[in-house]
This record gives C-alpha cells, structure tokens and sequence, in this order.
C-alpha cells in the first residue's frame, strides 16, 4: 500500500496540514519536527526543518511536518505559542491512534527556532499531563525562551543546537537558556540562524544525536 505523503489532523481551531516523509527501509518509529515564525515566513518546508526530517528518515524515522495554524491550509491563526502547543498534543494524540504501530517505536520530538518554544511547551504539557513522553528533544536554533507562558521543562538529554553567528537569537541568550536548564550546548563555528551552508553539518550532528 502506498504510504501517504500529506495528512490532515484536526486541531482546536479546523485541519492541521502536514507533510509526511516515510523512510526507505524498516520503520523504528516518528519524528514531530516543527518550523520557525509563521508571521516570518516559515513553514514545514523551510530548509533547516527538511533537513532535520531528512536525518529523521535516514534513522528510520517518519517525520511529520505540520504547518502550524494560519501557514497554509492549516486552519486558525497565530497564538504565540499557545494554541500552536495545544494543536500539537492533539495532533500526537491523533497519529498514534492512526499509526499505533509507528507509535510503540522510537519517538523524536524536534523544532527549529519558534518550533523550538513549541516543541518544549508541548513536552512540558506531556510531562505534566503524565502522558507518554519523546525518547528525544532535539532543538536547532532554540528560541524556548522567547514564546510561550509555560513553566519550561526538558530532559536532561536535550540536544541543544546553535550557530555561533546567529543573527536572530544570540548565542548569549541560548546559554543564559542553557545555564538556566543545565543543558550543554553544541555550536555550529560560522553559522548563521538559518544554518546557510552549515545544513549538511546540522544534518551530521541531528543523525549522530540519533545514533
């Protein structure tokens, strides 16, 4: 059977869009990975998330990118974080009921950047709802500390990931983060907040982080 490569989730305001990426050998479980600033341009194709979702597949994963609400055909508008965060925990919920045997396998949790913000208010509501948790947080270009009304919790094996150049959000504010959480954090030498000519080295580190 032909595996889907787009699929509709319902989320608290209508459908949440998301491309689906299947990868070429067995299945050993799902990635969520989340895109950057909705109202900046981004979406569940930007460069950095399809990357992330290529390393994903090249460990087995299937990756879901859904466009958060108001990007594409995904209903509702932007919230900050705040809706974005409850339409994904409907959205996990939903899949594992949909994909229960992709489900029982290894679960990622990724973002980049506002995905980032998202992905932790999304495993902080999981953690406090005593719900099944991801085996991986893995966040590029982490912006955690900028969206969101969340009391902020990660595991202790978050992967932390940022360009020593970034433009957007300082490498400073991402260790003041870091420090706060006692995370380490891996930086890209030259790399700007987009990764540019940096994607095959974040690729490397996401699928070493996989391993």
């Amino acid at each position: 059977m032909e595996q889907p490569t787009q699929i509709h989730f319902n989320g608290t305001s209508g459908i949440i869009d998301c491309a689906i990426d299947w990868p070429d050998d067995n299945v050993i479980g799902w990635a969520l990975v989340l895109h950057p600033h909705p109202l900046h341009g981004g979406t569940r194709n930007n460069k950095v998330v399809t990357t992330i979702a290529k390393a994903c597949t090249q460990h087995g994963l299937v990756a879901v990118r859904p466009n958060f609400r108001g990007v594409g055909d995904s209903a509702g508008e932007f919230d900050h974080g705040k809706a974005e965060t409850e339409d994904m925990l409907a959205l996990i919920e939903q899949f594992t009921q949909q994909f229960p045997q992709v489900a029982q396998g290894q679960w990622v949790l990724a973002g980049f950047s506002f995905g980032t913000a998202v992905a932790a208010q999304v495993y902080s509501a999981l953690l406090d709802a005593e719900r099944p948790l991801p085996d991986r947080v893995l966040l590029a270009g982490p912006a955690v500390h900028r969206f969101g009304t969340r009391s902020i919790q990660l595991p202790e094996a978050t992967f932390l990931v940022h360009g020593e150049d970034d433009e957007v959000v300082a490498l400073t504010e991402v260790m003041e983060f870091a420090r706060e959480h006692d995370l380490p954090v891996t930086v890209i030498p030259g790399s700007t907040h987009f990764f540019h000519g940096k994607l095959l080295r974040l690729r490397d580190q996401i699928a070493q982080q996989l391993r």
